[in-house]
């Protein structure tokens, strides 16, 4: 069957609806999207092992049920890439660490059986770092993701290939998690949504650390609505996550109407305790002049976080020890320079330092809803540079000021993810270098809703200003770059998705 090559351009929600009125087949847009994965992903590197022959059968069986006439799924015939974080069942789940070179699960996490029940098509998986440290997507099995705008930036991370994956218009739906705003950064560093909910609203069955609310697991789409329809899928209850609980799908299916004009604003550079960058600074005041008149308030706040560095320090260490002690014990060497600095960084920790951390996160919640009193939403940056080389692992200084350590430049992201707030990056314009900038809001606790909403109605005032709108990558611009963003060596025999339409690269950094 013939295909429109510029099928994988259009929304989730429209190609959904299309075929759900049978204008176009789930073989069609499959097929539209193996097309441009082909001719696209060699020049960012988003989409590592594939299964495109059984997302062709399920493809076809998704249109036998179409033609049936049958109840239909939210996602249903939806190409989808999947975050190489999250287990999929007789597919390749590296971790982006040679640990799990040849790791093929036997069954799909709770997030990807959730996606694949509403009716979704597992086409591939989306490019992450080592285990899924820090915000600049490059490992030794996969290779480096680029930047869709220029790839040879960064395209952020920890969901680095899903983000790019979806600025390229590769697939529709691609899955992303957050810690320290691995669902934010990247969505942001190459002009997408990236959606961190509150923590047990989707189950994350894959953190070892159940009752933690610092991991998380969200959607990522081109658009709000695109975002929303993935969650609508995603939300509820399982005994894998602790922190999850009954939610009915039918109330997060579209974003709710949010009247703009009612809404009082706060805005911040910096939530007192981050560095930024000036050019970085200047552009988010370029975007709060052009849409403070959107509001009934619109307000610079000041916080005091307390020690919100140590806090997240001790709190992602205990996760990163609770996940790789055992790979550490046998060979430090075995885990790159990211997570094996998390693993001693947490080893070197004592109980003190924890329940300290677990009181400090409390107290930082209340100092931050303390700030808002009187506001509907924060607005801050999403990141505090411009997307820097991805050979570069990650962003050692900020305005002259040398980074803690490697994860130190995120925190813009981090300290919102202490408050266990509902917090999406919007797509808004471009900075003075010409990339993407990202607009974090961040809601009151609990109020995901509202933040989809809020979000929805910027993104439609956001279309028609030239300093907001969301810009779009020239893909018939992109060219090989030096370094490679990998290197192909011969994909080891028996693992599926390694040698079916794919090949396997490693790191050329």
């Amino acid at each position: 069957m013939a295909h429109d090559p510029s099928l994988p351009e259009r929304s989730a929600v429209e190609l959904r609806q299309l075929i759900q009125t049978r204008q176009i087949s789930p073989v069609e847009l499959l097929d539209a999207c193996i097309a441009r994965i082909e001719a696209v992903n060699p020049f960012v590197n988003a989409v590592t092992a594939t299964c495109f022959e059984r997302a062709r059968r399920e493809a076809r069986a998704a249109e036998r049920a179409v033609l049936d006439g049958g109840p239909l799924g939210l996602l249903h015939g939806l190409p989808m890439g999947v975050k190489d974080l999250e287990a999929t069942e007789g597919l390749l789940t590296t971790l982006g660490s040679p640990l799990y070179r040849n790791h093929v699960p036997t069954q799909d996490n709770v997030l990807v059986a959730r996606l694949r029940a509403a009716g979704a098509i597992v086409a591939g998986k989306t490019n992450v770092p080592e285990l899924g440290a820090g915000a600049n997507t490059r490992n030794a099995v996969w290779g480096a993701t680029g930047n869709p705008f220029d790839p040879r930036l960064n395209a952020g991370g920890s969901s680095g290939g899903s983000a790019a994956a979806l600025a390229c218009d590769l697939l529709p739906v691609c899955t992303g998690s957050d810690t320290g705003g691995s669902l934010r950064i990247p969505a942001a560093l190459c002009g997408v949504v990236g959606f961190r909910p509150s923590p047990g609203l989707v189950p994350s069955s894959r953190k070892l650390l159940g009752w933690t609310p610092i991991s998380v697991v969200g959607p990522m789409g081109r658009t709000v609505a695109d975002t929303c329809l993935q969650l609508a899928a995603s939300v509820g209850a399982s005994v894998g996550d602790p922190l999850s609980y009954p939610v009915d799908p039918d109330g997060w299916l579209e974003p709710p109407p949010v009247d703009l004009g009612r809404l009082r604003i706060a805005w911040t550079e910096d939530f007192g305790v981050c560095d930024v960058d000036p050019m970085i600074r200047a552009a988010f005041r370029r975007k709060i002049a052009a849409m403070r008149h959107l509001f009934a308030r619109c307000d610079e706040v000041r916080f005091d976080l307390g020690d919100a560095h140590r806090c997240f320090d001790v709190l992602r260490a205990e996760a990163f020890v609770a996940a790789t002690r055992d790979a550490y014990e046998r060979d430090p060497a075995s885990l790159g320079p990211n997570t094996r600095a998390n693993f001693e960084l947490g080893a070197a920790m004592s109980l003190l330092d924890s329940a300290w951390a677990q009181a400090e996160q409390t107290r930082i919640l209340a100092r931050f809803d303390a700030a808002m009193a009187g506001y509907d939403l924060i607005l801050a940056p999403t990141t505090p540079v411009s997307p820097f080389p991805w050979t570069t692992l990650y962003a050692d200084t900020i305005d002259g000021k040398p980074q803690a350590n490697y994860y130190r430049w995120l925190a813009l992201t981090y300290v919102v993810t202490l408050t266990t707030l509902p917090a999406i990056s919007l797509p808004c314009g471009t900075d003075a270098a010409g990339m993407p900038f990202g607009l974090q809001v961040v809601g009151r606790f609990r109020a995901d809703r509202h933040v989809l909403g809020t979000a929805a109605a910027l993104e439609q005032a956001f279309s028609g200003v030239d300093e907001l709108r969301r810009p779009r990558p020239a893909l018939d611009r992109l060219r090989p770059v030096e370094p490679a963003l990998t290197s192909i060596i011969t994909a080891p025999s028996g693992v599926p998705g390694a040698n079916e339409g794919t090949t396997i690269p490693t790191s050329a950094a």
